[in-house]
């Protein structure tokens, strides 16, 4: 490791920043050494102007990697060289607003029960049911269940805000079960060596063993809709929303520190279209 990256990574965990987003920094700098064939801090700026050029109309790269490239780039100029960032507001990549994916109950019964392996069929079916970012996820331990006041906590979240989250008893029980099977001291849902859990464990499963089981699961299922795990989280939500859960709530459970976050669910409810459709009828009923 080269002493640039080291300071560069030093001062992200300087700056609070979560270890996902500091790896997906490191591999943009370091693909941008790459391209260059030198250490990113002897790029100049009119080259660093062309890399953006070269992201976005050679490669025509995705709004959310170009995304990642400039914010990672920007941090190690401005936090790291102590330097001025060059092209000010040249490049921006905008967040692009696209409609999320919704499952239904069903679909997400379907996608759930085609899910092969226990362990990752546990691990989404907690995902689902508590509105979970896969990381939070994965990265459960024994610990964060409080099986008295039937809630889980969730630590270090988004933002690295702490939050609680209601559990039924129905999981509550079967989490219990499925720790029996393996006992690790610490994780939920150890790393497994080949095809057994590893009692002694590091670490927890991987993001992409469950991103993998399930794709798999949503392609035996039969569903069509292009849904992620993530998509578990969105479903989730607009379930709650649908069942009469307040708006508030789902914000406090989801971990969102805006309400016009959260908002955006109300645009998916069956409930919010038919009431919309009936107000709609109510406002023409005398011109038609």
């Amino acid at each position: 490791m080269t002493a640039l990256r080291q300071r560069m990574i030093e001062d992200m965990r300087l700056r609070g920043l979560m270890p996902g987003t500091q790896t997906a920094y490191v591999g943009a700098v370091r693909s941008l050494a790459e391209y260059y064939g030198k250490p990113p801090d002897q790029v100049s700026d009119e080259e660093l102007r062309q890399y953006f050029v070269y992201l976005t109309d050679e490669r025509q790269v995705a709004r959310s990697t170009r995304r990642v490239a400039l914010s990672a780039i920007k941090f190690l100029y401005v936090y790291t060289l102590k330097r001025e960032w060059p092209l000010l507001d040249l490049v921006r990549a905008r967040k692009s607003r696209r409609v999320p994916v919704v499952l239904s109950v069903e679909e997400v019964h379907d996608i759930l029960s085609s899910v092969y392996q226990p362990h990752h069929r546990l691990c989404l079916s907690l995902i689902y049911a508590c509105g979970l970012r896969i990381s939070e996820g994965i990265n459960l331990q024994v610990t964060d269940i409080d099986s008295q006041r039937m809630q889980l906590v969730i630590r270090s979240g988004k933002g690295d805000k702490d939050r609680y989250v209601p559990l039924s008893e129905t999981l509550v029980v079967e989490l219990r079960q499925f720790w029996l099977t393996h006992r690790h001291a610490v994780y939920l849902f150890p790393k497994r060596n080949r095809s057994r859990i590893d009692p002694a464990a590091t670490g927890p499963m991987t993001a992409r063993s469950v991103r993998d089981a399930f794709h798999a699961a949503r392609e035996t299922s039969g569903v069509t809709k292009a849904a992620t795990v993530h998509t578990l989280r969105h479903s989730w939500a607009t379930h709650l929303l649908e069942a009469g859960v307040p708006l508030p709530v789902i914000q406090q459970w989801l971990g969102h520190s805006s309400p016009r976050t959260t908002a955006r669910y109300t645009h998916f409810t069956r409930q919010g279209e038919a009431q919309a459709v009936e107000k709609l009828g109510d406002l023409l009923a005398g011109l038609l």
